[in-house]
């Protein structure tokens, strides 16, 4: 009878039984820990663990790790630490999986969902590039879903451009202003963001047009 590898899964961020693991957004050195047992008495060698596929957002430090050897009857853990960009949906499930490669072509596969939380606070950065011409593309981050107003005014306070009016989900989002039809000069964004329960966040930078 051939050994047979078992595969649990560890998350190191949260350690409760639960179906879908949480990770925080725009996170960096996260680690995910999978704990191989070698259940037969066969010493198995060059024990191969990989990672199958993910989302887009989530970046590996290495995509593989070897296990040289893994005795009978025993348990070796491998650890994988990746990073989640701040592109990722948040508050939507994804799955990610990864594949042991034994030393006589077996394979087994472990799946596991994964969800980002919503960023901590509301952000309005700064856009980029700036100074620019003649577009430029302004980001936000939101901490919870709401309704988005994004204007943009000259130094006479008049509004010349109306970049988003409409709801948007928590997480990161960009808009990109095209301005060719505008002179050189200072121009203010002004950001308003208003939650389920009518609060309000507003934040103004200035850039910077340059023809």
């Amino acid at each position: 009878m051939k050994p047979l590898l078992l595969l649990s899964f560890c998350f190191a961020l949260d350690s409760s039984a639960q179906t879908i693991y949480e990770l925080p957004f725009a996170s960096q050195d996260n680690e995910i820990e999978l704990a191989i047992e070698n259940t037969g008495s066969l010493t198995l060698d060059n024990v191969k663990v990989s990672v199958q596929s993910r989302p887009d957002w989530i970046s590996f430090r290495s995509n593989e790790a070897i296990i040289d050897q893994l005795e009978g009857s025993a348990e070796k853990s491998v650890s994988f630490t990746f990073s989640v960009d701040k592109t990722a949906s948040v508050g939507k499930e994804h799955v990610l999986s990864f594949v042991i490669h034994g030393p006589a072509s077996q394979t087994w596969t472990k799946t596991i969902t994964v969800s980002v939380s919503a960023p901590e606070k509301f952000e309005l950065f700064q856009n980029y590039p700036n100074p620019f011409n003649p577009t430029t593309t302004i980001s936000y981050q939101l901490n919870a879903p709401g309704r988005v107003r994004l204007v943009i005014y000259n130094l006479l306070g008049q509004e010349v451009a109306t970049l988003v009016d409409a709801e948007r989900e928590a997480g990161f989002h960009r808009e990109l202003w095209h301005a060719s039809s505008l002179s050189s000069g200072l121009y203010i964004y002004r950001i308003t963001a208003t939650d389920k329960f009518g609060d309000k966040i507003v934040e103004n930078k200035t850039m910077s047009l340059v023809k």
